[in-house]
C-alpha cells in the first residue's frame, strides 16, 4: 500500500512540474478572467465584440446564428442585422469569408476556429492573451504576446486597448530577453477598466461557444434536483407502505 501511496504522488508531482514548465513556456502566470455565464448583458456583449473584432478571421464553425439568437434572448432580426457580417442564413454556421489562401498568404497560416478554444486552453488563458499583446518590429506582423510568444497575429483591439510596450528583464543564460511587464504608452478609446471588461465579455462569450448547452444545463438543474428530491420522497413513502407489515 506504501509503495501504491508513492506512485501516486510521484505521478501527481510530475504532472505538476509539468504543468508549471508548460506555463513558464506559455509567458507566466494567468490573471483570473473572472467571467459568468448566467450573465446574459456580458455574452451579448461579449457576442457583439467577439463579431466585430474577430470573426473576420477566426470562425465558430460549431456554433450557429439560430442558436446563438436562442441562447443569448436576442431575435434572429438582430442577430442577422448586427452579428452577421458574411449574408449567411440564420440558420448557418458562424464562419469567415476569408479562404485558405488568403489567411496563407497574410498571416503565413489559415487562422483557426475557435468554437473550442475556451475548452483546449481555459478562459483565464484567453483573457490573459487578449490583454497580452504588444509592439514588436522584429516581427512580421509588429506584434507579439507575453503569454503566447511569436503568436502570427496582431492585436485585433489595439484601437480599444492602445499601443502596448513591454519592458524586458535581464539576458538569460541564452542571451535572451524577455518581457517582464507590459506598459500601455498610448492610450486606446476606452479606459483599462472598461478594456478588461471588453476582453471579459468576449471571454464569457468564447466560453459559452465552447459548449452552448452549457446554458440549458444550468437551468434544467434546479428542476432536476426538485425532481430527484420529489422521487426520493416517493421511494420513502413506498419503501414504508411495504415495510409496515414486516414490523
Amino acid at each position: 500500500m506504501t509503495k501504491k501511496w508513492f506512485a501516486l504522488l510521484a505521478a501527481a508531482g510530475t504532472a505538476l512540474l509539468f504543468s508549471t514548465a508548460a506555463l513558464a513556456s506559455g509567458g507566466g502566470s494567468l490573471q483570473q478572467a473572472g467571467n459568468d455565464l448566467t450573465d446574459r448583458a456580458s455574452l451579448q456583449r461579449g457576442a457583439q465584440a467577439y463579431m466585430s473584432y474577430c470573426s473576420g478571421c477566426h470562425s465558430l464553425k460549431y456554433l450557429r446564428y439560430s442558436r446563438m439568437a436562442s441562447d443569448l434572448g436576442l431575435s434572429e432580426d438582430q442577430v442577422m442585422a448586427n452579428l452577421n457580417f458574411t449574408g449567411a442564413k440564420v440558420g448557418e454556421q458562424i464562419l469567415v469569408t476569408m479562404s485558405k489562401e488568403q489567411g496563407d498568404k497574410w498571416f503565413g497560416k489559415m487562422p483557426p476556429d475557435l468554437s473550442l478554444i475556451s475548452r483546449v486552453r481555459g478562459t483565464d488563458w484567453i483573457y490573459t492573451y487578449l490583454k497580452s499583446f504588444y509592439l514588436d518590429e522584429s516581427r512580421p506582423l509588429g506584434w507579439n504576446n507575453k503569454l503566447f510568444p511569436n503568436a502570427s497575429m496582431p492585436n485585433p483591439l489595439w484601437e480599444l486597448q492602445g499601443l502596448q510596450h513591454a519592458e524586458f528583464g535581464e539576458p538569460d543564460v541564452a542571451g535572451e530577453r524577455h518581457p517582464e511587464r507590459l506598459v500601455v504608452t498610448s492610450p486606446g478609446s476606452v479606459s483599462t477598466a472598461e478594456y478588461d471588461q471588453t476582453v471579459r465579455d468576449i471571454t464569457n462569450f468564447l466560453e459559452y461557444a465552447g459548449e452552448p448547452a452549457v446554458l440549458k444545463r444550468q437551468s434544467m438543474g434546479v428542476w432536476v434536483v426538485l425532481f430527484l428530491a420529489l422521487l426520493a420522497f416517493l421511494a420513502y413513502l413506498l419503501k414504508n407502505e411495504y415495510w409496515k407489515d414486516v414490523h
